[in-house]
């Protein structure tokens, strides 16, 4: 029996992919994403773009900044749902393309979402903010979550299959609750967000929760993940990243990290592995960062010392891991590394 999404088409539920004998799962050729080799001399295993940033806080007209933002596969190149916070400073979303990965042109009007039904758009009618989207290929579309005002920041969730039409689904959580990040199948038979509690302000605590749902609407089951670590890169709060990636080594989860340094919060990011069948099961998770804000693009902005990525690419031909990230809560920039070399991190530094 197929589950009926909100949609009301029905879909049977898949197959969990079968374990390759590589990292990844189910992940075929990328060819063509955005990639630079590792620095002549240098040993980190994640990278930054000599590009950086790649997307300007100035690109489209009125935008006072534009960052923490998601990108996936489409068509012959790539698209997004990029957060744009204007010169009114209202934070909103907005579509965008690029043949690349690198060079964008973004819509300069923000996204209209058709309510699925009368219910939801309700909830459409006290609009406060949008802001820092994920997007996930899953089934036969594009997801997105995002977090959504309503009496407060919650999670909003919508589709797309091309990235023109947004369809609005009901908000999946009350009020407070940011970083919202759906797996990219089902497991169990259910469909798996990740999230994180919070409150109505900028939110000095937060552990990452895991929810599930039979229908993208109801969402129960709620399980603890991981929390945050006393005196280090993460002691303040933490948050999920890009959609898990599945490998054969468990989903691989990109996270941002909060420390409360004397100059106020500084935001870098690292990795965990989660169990395949039960992830809120914590595998293995890096004491270390994998990125901080050590470039002035990245300490200086609207919101100095912040590093926040949202979205991934996996070549899993080559083993090349692409990933979007914020700086400063002002511009979108790129970094680079191999799967089999970010497990392998998260694996010894334990």
């Amino acid at each position: 029996m197929g589950i009926v999404i909100p949609s009301g088409q029905e879909i049977s539920e898949p197959a969990a992919p079968q374990r390759a004998n590589g990292l990844a799962v189910g992940l075929g050729r990328l060819p063509s994403i955005p990639w630079e080799p590792r620095p002549a001399g240098s040993r980190a295993t994640i990278w930054r773009s000599s590009r950086n940033p790649i997307i300007p806080r100035d690109l489209i007209e009125r935008s006072n900044s534009i960052f923490n933002s998601a990108v996936v596969p489409f068509g012959d190149g790539f698209a997004g749902v990029f957060r744009v916070d204007d010169t009114t400073r209202e934070m909103n979303l907005h579509a965008g393309h690029s043949a690349d990965g690198i060079n964008w042109t973004i819509e300069p009007a923000t996204i209209q979402w058709a309510a699925i039904d009368g219910r939801t758009s309700e909830i459409q009618g006290v609009f406060e903010h949008a802001y820092d989207p994920r997007v996930t290929w899953l089934e036969d579309r594009y997801y997105v979550t995002w977090c959504n005002g309503y009496h407060g920041p919650t999670i909003g969730i919508g589709y797309t299959y091309d990235f023109k039409t947004f369809h609005q689904l009901e908000n999946a959580f009350l009020p407070f609750n940011r970083n919202g990040v759906l797996f990219p199948r089902r497991v169990n038979g259910q469909y798996l967000m990740l999230s994180r509690p919070s409150d109505n302000g900028h939110t000095p605590f937060g552990d990452i929760f895991v929810s599930e749902s039979p229908d993208l609407i109801h969402w129960g089951r709620h399980r603890h993940v991981m929390g945050t670590r006393s005196w280090t890169w993460e002691s303040t709060k933490i948050g999920a990243g890009p959609t898990p990636i599945e490998t054969t080594e468990g989903w691989l989860l990109f996270y941002h990290g909060v420390l409360t340094s004397c100059n106020g919060y500084v935001y870098s990011f690292g990795a965990a592995l989660l169990d395949l069948d039960e992830p809120w099961k914590v595998i293995a998770r890096s004491r270390d960062y994998l990125i901080s804000p050590q470039m002035p693009y990245e300490q200086i902005g609207d919101v100095p010392n912040v590093t926040f990525p949202c979205a991934a690419l996996v070549d899993g031909a080559t083993d090349r891991v692409t990933i979007y990230y914020g700086a400063a809560d002002t511009v979108t920039c790129l970094a680079h590394g191999y799967l089999s070399e970010i497990i392998d991190f998260v694996k010894a530094r334990s």
